[in-house]
């Protein structure tokens, strides 16, 4: 499900770039009228569609699986840009871009090797305080990317990312609660902040998709996103570490190599068109 969370996501984001290019310019002065003028385009409103239909395999994929684990995979697809742009977005892809999904096909077999048993729990137990402190830090600075006067495009992918990462943990905090609350889950508390801070970092990012280079902000918001949601695993949700100090070391120079062979991995130019 993490899988296909990642191949989505991609996919609806590079079909939300071509739609959002073609719109008029978002206005923070007026959200509303900006999301509307957005959705008028066919192509931007089929990308969010397949975003949608990902983040419910995301939400599924969290409710079954250590939230690194699950991050960890989405983290891995993100090189699957450079495919997707090269086969169907007509960009031509260099070497390079293949060697940063070697690379991070190896930080995946060092994260599996590392994982001792934890993904044979959801591990959904979290601390309140945690929780809270992290998800407003996140929102925070998100936010203050926002209000910063002439961010551009990567900027505003970085507010994007912080955005849904924040969004990302709270799902993976009210999945633990859908035994004892069934669909009541649909009107607790954090269904609301779900449900803001989602809206807002689509806005956020449909900006950024205007104003920056497709690829790199894709990527930049996808890697934000998944850096801070693994980090996330063990600092809000109590997820196992290695006990032995080489196993430690190895599995989080296995998380930092599937986060950085995405983001390191260099955009993919488009073939300039005739004139």
């Amino acid at each position: 499900m993490a899988l296909v969370t990642a191949l989505m996501s991609v996919l609806g984001f590079l079909l939300k770039h071509r739609g959002a290019v073609a719109a008029p310019p978002v206005e923070w002065r007026r959200p509303l009228a900006s999301t509307v003028a957005l959705f008028r385009s066919p192509v931007y409103t089929l990308g969010c569609v397949v975003a949608t239909t990902s983040w419910a395999f995301h939400v599924l994929a969290l409710a079954l699986a250590p939230i690194s684990l699950v991050q960890s995979v989405i983290a891995a697809g993100l090189v699957l840009i450079t495919v997707l742009a090269a086969r169907v977005f007509g960009h031509d892809v260099s070497r390079r871009e293949w060697i940063g999904v070697a690379l991070t096909a190896a930080g995946l077999a060092f994260l599996a090797a590392t994982l001792e048993g934890a993904a044979d729990s959801a591990h959904a137990g979290y601390g309140g305080r945690e929780l809270a402190l992290f998800v407003g830090l996140a929102t925070l600075a998100g936010l203050a990317l926002v209000a910063l006067r002439g961010a551009g495009g990567l900027a505003l992918a970085v507010a994007a990312g912080l955005l849904w990462a924040g969004s990302d943990v709270t799902i993976k905090a009210l999945s633990g609660k859908t035994d004892e609350l069934g669909a009541a889950v649909l009107v607790h508390p954090f269904a609301l902040v779900i449900l803001v801070l989602s809206l807002i970092g689509l806005l956020v990012s449909a900006r950024s998709l205007q104003i920056g280079p497709a690829v790199p902000v894709i990527a930049l918001t996808s890697t934000t996103a998944n850096a801070l949601t693994i980090a996330a695993g063990p600092v809000v949700f109590a997820e196992p570490l290695p006990e032995e100090p080489l196993a430690l070391a190895v599995r989080l120079a296995a998380f930092a190599l599937v986060i950085g062979a995405a983001a390191m991995t260099p955009p993919p130019l488009r073939t300039p068109s005739p004139a």
